[in-house]
């Protein structure tokens, strides 16, 4: 797991993980089709598409791990979402079952499970319940990485990961429950590079937020012990007075939950 690469490299998580996994591997070749700018010591980067999968194949030689993080970061039209986080996603474990590598970290995100209540407090054991496409195209990763671990061996975590600024601090007040931290992410990746034996898990990438609602006791093993918590930040949130939207306070997908919603919240268990 000495080499690794990182799809996605230049979007939000991917510059927090460049900069926050440098000097922990041999080599970390980073994957983007926007501009990376220049290698630092021990980088190398390619400038690829995750719609090719010959190119894919090219930049996984001689890797030992892959950080997914590619693809539609937000809810999008399903002809966004579908090249992008479901052929795209495809072409990532297809191309790493071909050229041997032993572990795929994927990006999967809390909108996964979405639409539970929040009031639950919910570990990794859950029913996916996804609260958008992008939420249903992030329960197609993970059925695919569990796919790929029992069928092919190669060994899977997926990341439900909560909410990731570029600012490294939470803005709402949901946030103070769903936030990680730019240092607790670049942890939290490590940890599933670096462990030296699982087959596939799911872990909530969160900070230890006293509000948090996500329970990450199974996995434990990996080690993550986040060192951040996002109530520093509460008492400045809550002096600006803003309401969630009703349908919105219900579950854990927020936001994403009264998108393009036709529903009856009352029926959703």
């Amino acid at each position: 797991m000495e080499r690794i690469l990182i799809t996605g490299a230049a979007g939000q998580i991917g510059e927090a993980l460049r900069k926050g996994l440098r000097g922990s591997y041999s080599l970390v070749r980073l994957l983007d089709i926007a501009p990376l700018g220049n290698a630092e010591d021990g980088e190398e980067i390619v400038a690829a598409d995750i719609g090719d999968i010959a190119a894919l194949e090219k930049a996984m030689t001689g890797i030992g791990a892959v950080v997914h993080l590619a693809g539609a970061s937000q809810e999008a039209e399903w002809e966004k979402v579908l090249p992008l986080n479901i052929a795209g996603c495809y072409n990532v474990f297809e191309a790493a079952r071909r050229q041997g590598v032993k572990r795929v970290v994927f990006a999967s995100s809390n909108h996964a499970i979405g639409f539970h209540r929040r009031e639950r407090f919910i570990d990794n054991t859950v029913a996916p319940r996804p609260d958008s496409r992008y939420g249903v195209s992030k329960v197609f990763g993970e059925a695919l990485g569990r796919l790929y671990a029992d069928k092919h061996g190669i060994s899977v975590a997926c990341l439900r990961i909560g909410t990731f600024r570029r600012a490294d601090r939470p803005t709402t007040a949901r946030e103070l429950l769903t936030w990680i931290s730019h240092r607790d992410m670049a942890q939290l990746v490590r940890c599933c590079i670096d462990h030296p034996n699982y087959h596939f898990v799911i872990v909530y990438g969160v900070s230890n937020n006293l509000r948090s609602r996500w329970d990450n006791t199974n996995v434990k093993f990996l080690g993550y012990r986040p060192e951040d918590d996002s109530e520093v930040f509460a008492p400045e949130i809550f002096a600006q007075g803003k309401k969630e939207n009703e349908i919105s306070a219900q579950f854990h997908g927020a936001h994403y939950c009264p998108m393009e919603f036709t529903g009856d919240a009352a029926q959703i268990d």
